[in-house]
């Protein structure tokens, strides 16, 4: 990772000072790094010994952070990481456009590696993450939404990245196909995990340690599977209630809705999808060698699940 950083920091350099500006401070901001590191586990797991794979995992962060540029204006957040988004700080014009720098860049980055598998996988991924911020907009306000359709987003917008990453380590180290789509299937369901232990978090978590403000997601009107959950299984006046929430963006019921979620059982049953989806990412890495490697894989299963931010 201290290899990754270090093109990171490289490849940023713009001469223009707004662009290094921006994109220093959220990158500055730290993070989980949990995409670039990816790239780098799958590829060392197959026995890797080259360097595209720093370049790769530089790329995937790049885009990740283009992405959260990008969503925080959308979703008008005002804390990211623990610190005031960058929108919050240089406005959403800066943020947009400093984006769209992040991604170019990446993109620049990756027909260096001259492979043309890779740059199809990031193609790829990129544009299932624009379309899923795009459902995930017409999804905003929308008391109706089903559990499938929430999934369907998840997958898109957020276990697409993941994918992509751990194909990407995979295919840097020659793996034969079926090895990387097992790679695949193993950043889907992680990403999955992550996510929806992101939507338990919103409602059971505490700002100082997640890194956002808590309830953002009903303040924004978001249905995310705890409120899907007690849409369906609540009572005829909690439904109402959320209805209204998820209509009007009213965060002023918080404190009921957290009530009620936490004793309609909706927080154990997304936990429990979350667990079902680490238990098919570890399935996925049944074929690869045992190394400290597959070690580190397997760990992030269990972390996704567990972790409090």
């Amino acid at each position: 990772m201290g290899d990754v950083n270090r093109i990171i920091r490289t490849r940023l350099h713009s001469d223009v000072p707004l662009i290094n500006q921006i994109a220093q401070y959220i990158i500055g901001a730290g993070g989980k790094r949990i995409r670039p590191q990816l790239v780098l586990l799958v590829a060392n797991a197959h026995s890797y010994t080259g360097t595209h794979h720093h370049e790769l995992a530089a790329v995937v962060e790049l885009i990740h952070t283009a992405t959260l540029l990008h969503d925080d204006v959308v979703d008008e957040s005002s804390l990211r990481r623990g610190r005031k988004t960058a929108n919050a700080l240089f406005g959403n014009a800066a943020s947009v456009l400093v984006g769209d720098f992040l991604h170019s860049r990446a993109f620049q980055m990756m027909v260096a590696i001259d492979d043309i598998q890779v740059m199809r996988i990031l193609a790829d991924a990129t544009n299932v993450l624009a379309e899923g911020e795009v459902l995930q907009l017409l999804n905003m306000h929308d008391s109706d939404l089903t559990e499938e359709r929430y999934l369907q987003v998840i997958r898109s917008k957020t276990a697409k990245l993941f994918e992509a990453a751990a194909q990407l380590g995979a295919r840097v180290a020659g793996a034969s196909d079926d090895a990387i789509e097992a790679a695949a299937e193993y950043g889907r369901c992680l990403g999955t995990a992550f996510q929806l232990i992101d939507d338990v978090l919103d409602y059971s978590g505490n700002a100082a340690e997640i890194g956002k403000n808590v309830g953002d997601d009903l303040r924004e009107g978001k249905p995310t599977l705890p409120l899907i959950y007690l849409m369906q299984h609540g009572t005829p006046t909690q439904r109402e209630l959320v209805r209204a929430c998820i209509v009007h963006g009213d965060e002023q019921h918080f404190e009921q809705i957290l009530a009620d979620i936490t004793t309609s059982g909706a927080l154990e049953y997304t936990t429990g999808k979350a667990q079902q989806a680490a238990g098919k990412a570890v399935t996925a890495l049944t074929h690869l060698p045992d190394n400290r490697f597959k070690d580190s894989l397997l760990q992030l299963c269990s972390f996704a699940v567990k972790r409090n931010h």
